[in-house]
């Protein structure tokens, strides 16, 4: 009984020493890439920025009309406003005052259209970049790959960690 239990017990420290020589070969590697660099340099995104330019200045357009529209009925008011009667006064002022709301609303509504064109123009660029980072990540073995493009979260790197070069080898950027 004694013999079994040191045999079960050197089989478990065996078992045990071969378990962790596994996971002490399991390393992490970490990798690095920018990516918003990466997607500037790509071919289709060149075609982007202008279609993007072209969809703001529609709003850009309509924002300066709004604006001149305002400047000239604040200009009127204030030429007027000492002739005016108060209930002519309070009209104006309630007119003004909506139409300062009306830019504002059309301004933020305006941004906001942007920038969702924005991003369903880069969304196809980012997805093929995503695709070509992951197949160099997996063909060199690496686990974890950050994007060093926001901001810089890596204080100590190899260049040899840097996938950049063969993420736009990958997808025929020189």
């Amino acid at each position: 009984m004694v013999k079994m239990r040191n045999v079960f017990k050197v089989t478990l420290i065996a078992v045990s020493l071969l378990f962790a020589g596994q996971i002490s070969k399991a390393q992490t590697k970490i990798g690095y890439v920018d990516f918003q660099g990466l997607i500037g340099q790509m071919p289709e995104a060149k075609t982007i920025k202008p279609q993007i330019d072209a969809y703001q200045k529609q709003f850009v357009d309509q924002l300066t009309a709004m604006n001149n529209e305002l400047q000239t009925k604040g200009k009127a008011y204030q030429d007027q406003s000492k002739t005016m009667t108060a209930a002519v006064r309070t009209t104006k002022e309630t007119e003004l005052q909506s139409l300062q709301k009306r830019l504002q609303d059309y301004q933020t509504d305006a941004q906001q259209k942007v920038e969702a064109k924005s991003n369903e123009l880069v969304k196809p660029l980012a997805d093929k970049a995503t695709a070509a980072v992951k197949e160099v990540a997996k063909a060199k073995n690496i686990t974890y790959v950050i994007d060093s493009s926001r901001g810089n979260p890596l204080l100590v790197s190899a260049a040899t960690d840097d996938l950049t070069a063969d993420v736009k080898a990958k997808l025929g950027i020189k």
